[in-house]
C-alpha cells in the first residue's frame, strides 16, 4: 500500500510554501498526500497580501474526514495562525497516536507575520507536547523560549534541549538563519545530538524551505523510517531542492525551491 501523510497548514496561493509545498514534497518522495487547510493566504514571492483563517468547525471537519477514512502514517503541522485554530487542531488530534512533525510557522519569507503574538503561548502549551519532532528555525526557537536567537552550535543545543523539555520527543534546530559558509542543523533527542551540515548556498530562492523540510521528515516517517533516517533523508532532499531553485525562475521576490528536482529534466 502506498504510504500516506497528512499536512495541516495554510494555503500559499503562490505555490511555494504551505499546503502546496507539503503536497509537492510528499509526491516527490513517493508518499500520497492529504491536506487540511487552516488558512487561505493571498501570497506571492514578494508579499502576503491577505490572510483569511478557516473556521475552527471546518478545520475539525477536515481532520475528521481524513482520519476516519485514510490510513495516515504521519502528520505534518504548519501554519496555525491563531488560538482558535490551535485549539481546534489540538482537540481534533486528541486520539491520534501516530508521528507528528510540528513546524512552528511564525513569519513568511517576505517578513509578514503568520502567527498572532497572542497565539505563541497556546502553540507552546498545546502543540509542542504532541510533537514527535519540532522543527524551528533560529528565530522561531527564540520566540518560543522568549530569548535571543542562538548564534552558535552550543547555543542551538541548549535551546533545543530547553524546547524538548516542553514536550516534543525531539527537536530539529534548523541553522538556515545562521551565518558562515556551512549551514548546520542539529537533531536533539534523548541521545547525543545528530549534526547535519551542508555548504551554505547562495540564492534568494528559498521560499518554503521550512515547510519543505518538515514535510520531507513527515514523508520519511510515513514510509516507516526511524526519526534519524527520516531527518537525514529530508535534509539531503532539501539541499537538492535549494541547489536547483534558480532553474525554476518563479516570481520576482524570494522564489520557491525546486521540489521536483529529482524528477523534472533540467532545461
Amino acid at each position: 500500500m502506498r504510504a500516506q501523510a497528512l499536512t495541516i497548514a495554510g494555503s500559499d496561493s503562490g505555490g511555494g510554501a504551505g499546503i502546496q509545498a507539503d503536497l509537492k514534497t510528499f509526491s516527490a518522495l513517493g508518499v500520497y498526500g492529504a491536506s487540511v487547510i487552516t488558512a487561505i493566504t493571498a501570497q506571492n514571492t514578494r508579499t502576503v497580501a491577505a490572510v483569511d483563517p478557516v473556521s475552527p468547525k471546518m478545520i475539525t471537519a477536515q481532520i475528521d474526514a481524513v482520519l476516519s477514512d485514510l490510513r495516515i502514517g504521519a502528520i505534518k503541522i504548519g501554519m496555525l495562525g491563531d488560538v482558535a485554530t490551535i485549539d481546534a487542531v489540538a482537540k481534533a488530534l486528541d486520539e491520534w497516536r501516530g508521528p507528528v512533525v510540528l513546524d512552528p510557522v511564525m513569519v513568511a519569507k517576505s517578513g509578514d507575520a503568520l502567527l498572532a503574538d497572542s497565539a505563541v503561548a497556546a502553540l507552546r502549551d498545546r502543540m509542542l507536547p504532541r510533537a514527535t519532532v519540532l522543527t524551528p528555525n533560529l528565530p522561531e526557537a527564540a520566540r518560543l523560549l522568549d530569548c535571543d536567537a542562538a548564534t552558535n552550535e552550543n547555543e542551538m543545543i541548549r535551546q533545543g534541549v530547553a524546547l524538548r523539555a516542553l514536550g516534543p520527543k525531539a527537536v530539529l534546530m534548523k541553522g538556515g538563519h545562521g551565518e558562515g559558509p556551512v549551514c548546520t542543523d542539529l537533531l536533539i533527542t534523548a541521545h547525543d545530538p545528530v549534526r547535519l551540515t551542508a555548504p551554505r548556498q547562495t540564492t534568494r530562492n528559498t521560499h518554503g524551505t521550512g515547510c519543505t523540510l518538515s514535510a520531507a521528515v513527515a514523508a520519511g516517517l510515513a514510509l516507516g523510517l526511524d526519526l534519524s533516517k527520516a531527518v537525514t533523508r529530508a535534509h539531503a532532499y532539501l539541499q537538492g531542492a535549494i541547489a536547483k531553485a534558480d532553474a525554476l525562475d518563479v516570481g520576482h521576490g524570494h522564489g520557491p525551491v525546486h521540489h521536483f528536482h529529482g524528477i523534472w529534466a533540467n532545461d
